[in-house]
C-alpha cells in the first residue's frame, strides 16, 4: 500500500511550469538527442552534418569538410547555398533566430509538395540546428551566398553578437557555403570527447550513400598539426558492396534500382520513394546495412523487414521448386540466410516516418510493402536468369540451416558436459590447482605435456598459479564441426577448468550453457610451449580454439603467451637468458673478454625449477605477450587462410610468403 510522503511542498495550480528557450534542450537533451551522454553528443554533431549533406545531395557543392579540434570543438564546412540568416518577411523574424533559436523551424517541411528547396532530405523536423546550438557552450556561424558573408555567434543558447553582413572581397568572390563551429557543452552532456572512430565511421557511411561526394576529416593533434583522411565512393553503394564482398564472395555483387510512388494509408498523400539494393552471397559472415535519406538505420525498420521477408520467401520457394529439402525437413528461416548474405540498401523518400529524432529506424508501411514486393519479384527473376547463383544461394542457406541444427545438438551436449558445479581438481586429469580462490589473482598455465607440467609445478607460486597440461596437438577447431570438437577430451577439460562456458553461434535453440564472463576463474590464461616448431604449432592450435570457442576472452585481454628464452649464457656464477638473436649478441658484447658458455635453452620439461620461475612464471621477470584482435578482419582472414578449408587462398599465401620462412622450415 502506498504511504503518504512527508513533504511540505504543495502540488496545486501553481506547480506547473514550462521550459522556455534554450532550457527546452539544455535541461532535457535526451528528448532530442536520445541521450545526455556521449551518444547524444554524437547525434548533435550529426544534426549539423545532415544539413551540409542535404545541400550537397541537391547538387550544391561536392565536398564536406569536418574539422575536430583538440579542445573537442567541431567545425563543419559545406559549399552549398549558405544558410539563410537575413530577414524573413513571411515570418516577420530574422532567419538566424528561426534556424538557431526556434525549435520546429526549417525549410524542409514541404518536400513532398514540390515547392521545397529539397527533395530527399536528411534533415526533416527543423530541430537539429537549433537543438545543437542550444546544447553548445558556443557556436559561430558564417554563411556565404556568392555575394555577401553573414556571421553571427551564440553562447549557451543565446545570441552573443549581432548579425554582421559584409560584401565579399575579390578574393572570396562567388564563394558559397556554410561554416559552423561549436563546442558541445559539458553542462548539457556528461561527455563531449567524441571518439575519432565515430567521425571516421559516420563520414564513410555518408560517402557510401552519396556517390561522388567527398567527405574530408581533419583531426587536430596535441602539437597543433592536423591529420587528414578522405572518404569518397565514386559510384556509391555499387563500389561499397564490392568492397564488402572482397575475395570472400560466392556470387558476383548485384545492384538493383527502383522508384515508385504510394501512400501509407488511402487517405494520406502520395509520395515518391527510391531505393538502391545491393547484395551478394558470402562464404561466411553476412552483413546488413540500411540507410534512408542518408541516415544510417541502426535499428533497420522498413528495409530490414523487407529483406527478411523477401529473401526468405524467394530462397524457400526456389528450394521447394528444386526439391532440395529432405523429407520432413524444416523450412529455412532468415537466420539461415543472414549468415551468408551481405546486403546494403540505400532508400529515399519525400515523406518519412522515422522512429524518433535520432533517425535510427523508419516505419513507413508503404516503403515496407514496396521494398518487400520488389525484392521478392526481382529475386525470382534473378534466380531464373542466373541458375548457378541460384544453386549457390540455395546450397549455402541449406548448409547454414543444417549446421545450425548440428550446433544446437552440440550445445545440448556441451550443457551435459560442462553444466553444474565442477570439482575440476578431481574431474580433470592432471590438473594442478592453486590455493587462492580469488579469480582476480589466479593464473592458469596451459603447458605442453607432462614433462613441462612437472617443471612448472616445481617452479610456480602455488598460491595463485594453476597448471593444466595438453598432451599432443589439440584439434584444429577451424576445420572441425562442433560435434567433433566436443568429443575431444583435451578441449572439454580445458573448458571445464576455464569455467565460463563456451560461445557457440547465437540463435541456436536448446538448453545450453551460456557464455558468462563473470564465471571465468582466472585473471590470466597463459599458453606456455617450447620455442620450437612443435611448440609453435600447439600454441597456434590453442589460439585457434580460443578464437572459435571463446573469442570474448581475447577481447577481454585474458589470453597470453609466455615467451621462452632461446639461449642460456653462463659466465662464472652468473646466468643470462636471451629471448632472440639480438639479445644474445647484446649479452655477449656486454661480457666482453670474460669467458662464457652459450647453449640453446632446453625444452620446458628439462628446465630447473629456479629457471622456470625466473624466465616463465615470476610476474616480475617473465615476458608475456597479450593476445588482442587489434584488426578483427585481418585476424579472421589469417585464421581462415592458414587453418580453414580455403585451400586456394592458403596455396596463394604460401606462394607469396613462403620464402620468408625457408630458414626456419623443418625439412
Amino acid at each position: 500500500m502506498a504511504t503518504k510522503k512527508q513533504n511540505d511542498a504543495k502540488y496545486n495550480d501553481q506547480s506547473i511550469s514550462q521550459l522556455k528557450g534554450a532550457d527546452r534542450v539544455r535541461r532535457r537533451p535526451a528528448v532530442i538527442f536520445g541521450s545526455d551522454g556521449l551518444e547524444g553528443c554524437e547525434h548533435s554533431f550529426f544534426e549539423i552534418l545532415a544539413n551540409a549533406v542535404d545541400e550537397a545531395r541537391e547538387g550544391f557543392g561536392d565536398t564536406v569538410i569536418v574539422t575536430v579540434f583538440s579542445d573537442h570543438s567541431i567545425e563543419i564546412e559545406d559549399f552549398g547555398r549558405g544558410v539563410p540568416l537575413g530577414y524573413n518577411k513571411k515570418e516577420k523574424r530574422y532567419n538566424w533566430e528561426l534556424v538557431f533559436c526556434e525549435l520546429y523551424a526549417g525549410g524542409k517541411y514541404d518536400n513532398n509538395g514540390g515547392a521545397s528547396a529539397y527533395t530527399f532530405s536528411l534533415g526533416l523536423n527543423g530541430l537539429g540546428a537549433c537543438a545543437t546550438q542550444y546544447s553548445s557552450e558556443y557556436m559561430e556561424v558564417a554563411s556565404y551566398n556568392g555575394a555577401q558573408c553573414a556571421t553571427i555567434s551564440f553562447k549557451r543558447g543565446n545570441p552573443a553578437s549581432e548579425l554582421e553582413v559584409r560584401n565579399l572581397t575579390a578574393k572570396d568572390k562567388k564563394r558559397q557555403g556554410t561554416i559552423i563551429r561549436w563546442l558541445p557543452d559539458l553542462e548539457v552532456f556528461t561527455d563531449v570527447a567524441i571518439p575519432e572512430e565515430y567521425f571516421k565511421t559516420t563520414l564513410k557511411q555518408q560517402a557510401v550513400v552519396n556517390g561522388g561526394l567527398t567527405f574530408r576529416l581533419r583531426m587536430e593533434r596535441e602539437d597543433g598539426s592536423f591529420d587528414e583522411s578522405e572518404y569518397r565512393y565514386e559510384n556509391g553503394v555499387s563500389d561499397y558492396i564490392r568492397e564488402l564482398a572482397g575475395e570472400g564472395s560466392v556470387t558476383e555483387p548485384v545492384l538493383w534500382s527502383m522508384e515508385t510512388k504510394g501512400r501509407d494509408r488511402e487517405d494520406k498523400p502520395e509520395y515518391l520513394m527510391r531505393a538502391e539494393i545491393a547484395f551478394c552471397l558470402m562464404k561466411t559472415g553476412g552483413i546488413a546495412e540500411y540507410y534512408h535519406n542518408s541516415s544510417f538505420l541502426e535499428h533497420g525498420g522498413c528495409p530490414d523487414r523487407a529483406v527478411r521477408t523477401g529473401f526468405t520467401y524467394a530462397i524457400d520457394k526456389y528450394l521447394k521448386a528444386q526439391g532440395k529439402y529432405n523429407k520432413n525437413e524444416q523450412r529455412i528461416t532468415y537466420q539461415d540466410v543472414a549468415e551468408s548474405l551481405t546486403v546494403v540498401i540505400s532508400s529515399a523518400s519525400t515523406q518519412t516516418s522515422y522512429e524518433n529524432q535520432t533517425k535510427k529506424a523508419i516505419n513507413n508501411p508503404f516503403i515496407t510493402k514496396a521494398l518487400t514486393e520488389y525484392i521478392k519479384n526481382s529475386l525470382e527473376v534473378y534466380f531464373a536468369e542466373n541458375p548457378t547463383a541460384a544453386a549457390q544461394f540455395g546450397a549455402q542457406v541449406l548448409l547454414n540451416r543444417r549446421s545450425r541444427e548440428s550446433a544446437e545438438r552440440a550445445r545440448v551436449d556441451v550443457k551435459r558436459k560442462l553444466a553444474g558445479s565442477m570439482d575440476v581438481t578431481s574431474r580433470v586429469e592432471k590438473f594442478v590447482a592453486c590455493r587462492s580462490k580469488d579469480p582476480a589473482l589466479r593464473e592458469l598455465y596451459i603447458v605442453e605435456g607432462d614433462s613441462a607440467l612437472t617443471s612448472c609445478k616445481l617452479g610456480r607460486n602455488a598460491e595463485f598459479q594453476a597448471i593444466i597440461p595438453v598432451r599432443g596437438k589439440t584439434l584444429n577447431c577451424m576445420k572441425s564441426t562442433y560435434a567433433r570438437i566436443f568429443e575431444s577430451k583435451i578441449i572439454v577439460d580445458l573448458l571445464r577448468v576455464i569455467g565460463c562456458g563456451v560461445e557457440i553461434p547465437a540463435g541456436v535453440k536448446g538448453d545450453v550453457v551460456p557464455f558468462d564472463p563473470d564465471a571465468l576463474r582466472w585473471s590470466k590464461i597463459i599458453i606456455c610451449t617450447d620455442a620450437d616448431e612443435d611448440g609453435f604449432q600447439i600454441r597456434t592450435l590453442l589460439l585457434t580454439m580460443f578464437y572459435r570457442l571463446l573469442p570474448t576472452l581475447i577481447e577481454m585481454k585474458k589470453i597470453y603467451i609466455a615467451e621462452s628464452p632461446l639461449f642460456e649464457i653462463t659466465a662464472g656464477n652468473e646466468t643470462y637468458f636471451a629471448y632472440n638473436e639480438q639479445e644474445k649478441q647484446a649479452i655477449v658484447s656486454k661480457l666482453g673478454a670474460r669467458s662464457y658458455t652459450l647453449q640453446r635453452s632446453k625444452g620446458l620439461g628439462e628446465n630447473e625449477p629456479d629457471m622456470m620461475w625466473q624466465t616463465t612464471m615470476n610476474p616480475e621477470t617473465r615476458r608475456l605477450i597479450m593476445i588482442t584482435p587489434s584488426d578483427a578482419e585481418e585476424t579472421v582472414r589469417i585464421f581462415e587462410t592458414l587453418m580453414g578449408d580455403a585451400l586456394p587462398e592458403r596455396k596463394k599465401y604460401i606462394e607469396e610468403n613462403g620464402y620468408k620462412y625457408l630458414a626456419e622450415a623443418d625439412v
